[in-house]
């Protein structure tokens, strides 16, 4: 009996340190089905989301989903905290309970108490040991606890600068591409004199911030369950917009963006594909393959063509473009609505829905006209010349 509880003990320390090194220390994709971390996840995240489907207000469903992250990760804390002091517990009871206790005398919940108390280095120094094994488990265990609450001081600044880092891209997109953000909408807003110049060098932003993307949330896979300031944002949505712009700056739409198109999307779904793999939704995505499921059916690819064209961009409708376009999206599609489906982010449309109202257009509309502002700039010059 004491030796099961020696070897439980055992596995339950190791395994919580080798489940911390991945998650904190390791800067790359846990591997193994097995970790403390994964289990938990998947224990926790399916009755959240089953709770949360419960509610019928959108808005509290969204709030719910936004707790998990945070909420998560003290759980997870909490977890490894516990599994120490039940694993250092289970070995002093394995070598026979080695504690001078004056109340309890030799007991499993005199080892548990042990264990807390050197855990959380509080030393109160009640129980004493009797033998030299005991005693240095004991300090093994304090530095342990050091090195735990350490870890924890440490880790949790950086997820949230990874965190505050990927949402100011998201934000900004706001302005271009709209709220929530479509391929369609970042074009239209890029279809003015130089905006090829100025979508070029958003494209070059969105390949850094995909690059930070796949090196922070593959490193952090909890960072993938916080979600956005705002419901009509996140950053599943953000990346995929950013996607379909790609896709048909390669495919559909002529300019000199292709070339930075094609790496952008090419560290983008980078990103999204391996973020697949760390959630194992792989089978997922096959499904959905299968299902051929599609984004842009054709009566919506006829308006995106229609708001694309009125803009005057220079568009291959041509039949070989909508099959090379077709052909693109199946390159992240399928992973796209796995991880929708998983963590429960919409993906974007390919075209705006109507709104009553368009904060971008009206303040678009407030612009001087180009004869207005050619008026002001040469009565500006003529003030300077004569010296007003």
């Amino acid at each position: 009996m004491r030796i099961l509880a020696f070897l439980l003990g055992l596995f339950f320390c190791l395994g919580v340190v080798l489940d911390a090194f991945q998650t904190i220390i390791l800067p790359r994709r846990p591997s193994g089905r097995l970790r403390i971390t994964r289990i938990f996840y998947l224990l926790t995240w399916t009755p959240w989301v089953a709770l949360a489907n419960t509610v019928s207000n959108r808005k509290t469903r969204e709030q719910i989903y936004s707790i998990f992250g945070p909420i998560s990760l003290l759980m997870l804390l909490g977890l490894w905290a516990l599994l120490l002091v039940s694993g250092f517990g289970l070995v002093y009871f394995g070598l026979g309970s080695p504690f001078v206790d004056p109340k309890a005398g030799q007991h499993f919940l005199t080892d548990l108490y042990v264990s807390g108390t050197t855990l959380f280095t509080l030393g109160i120094g009640d129980v004493t040991p009797t033998g030299y094994a005991a005693r240095i488990l004991l300090v093994l265990e304090a530095g342990t606890g050091l090195g735990f609450v350490a870890l924890v001081i440490g880790y949790v600044p950086v997820l949230y600068q990874a965190f505050s880092r990927r949402e100011i891209s998201v934000a900004m997109l706001d302005g271009r591409a709209g709220s929530p953000p479509t391929a369609t909408e970042l074009l239209r807003r890029h279809a003015h004199k130089g905006g090829d110049v100025e979508l070029i060098a958003l494209l070059a932003e969105w390949e850094r911030w995909s690059a930070e993307i796949l090196e922070s949330h593959i490193s952090y896979p909890l960072l993938c369950y916080y979600r956005s300031q705002h419901d009509n944002q996140s950053w599943l949505s953000a990346l995929v917009s950013v996607l379909d712009t790609c896709a048909l700056l390669i495919t559909t739409v002529r300019g000199p963006q292709a070339r930075q198109a094609q790496l952008t999307f090419a560290m983008a779904r980078h990103a999204l594909i391996d973020l697949g793999h760390v959630f194992h939704v792989e089978e997922k995505a096959e499904f959905r393959t299968a299902q051929g499921l599609d984004r842009l059916p054709p009566d919506v690819f006829s308006k995106l063509c229609l708001n694309l064209g009125g803009q005057h961009l220079q568009l291959c409708v041509d039949p070989e473009s909508v099959s090379r376009l077709a052909a693109i999206r199946l390159l992240y599609e399928p992973q796209a609505h796995a991880l929708s489906e998983y963590l429960k982010m919409a993906l974007p449309l390919w075209v705006p829905e109507p709104r009553t109202s368009d904060p971008w257009k009206t303040v678009a509309d407030l612009l001087p006209s180009s004869n207005a502002t050619n008026q002001i700039v040469a009565a500006n010059l003529h003030d300077e010349e004569h010296g007003f």
